[in-house]
């Protein structure tokens, strides 16, 4: 199991947080998604065999949010 933490800019409400918590925790190999909305970073813990961080990225992109 691998954990990071990444920077997500655009994220404001509890829908932010809802739209990232489903795409990212959809993706195979994701285990566990918190979004801390104030401090804008969004931590996964997953596993690097399933799921690539570009994959993870990807998903918070596809939903309207920028990481940085």
């Amino acid at each position: 199991m691998q954990s990071i933490v990444l920077d997500v800019k655009g994220m404001s409400c509890g829908h932010c947080v809802r739209a990232i918590e489903g795409a990212v925790g959809g993706l195979n190999g994701v285990e566990k998604v918190a979004v801390a909305l104030e401090e804008g970073k969004v931590e996964v813990e997953f596993s690097p065999d399933k799921v690539t961080i570009e994959q993870i990225k990807e998903a918070i992109d596809e939903e309207g949010y920028e990481v940085e």
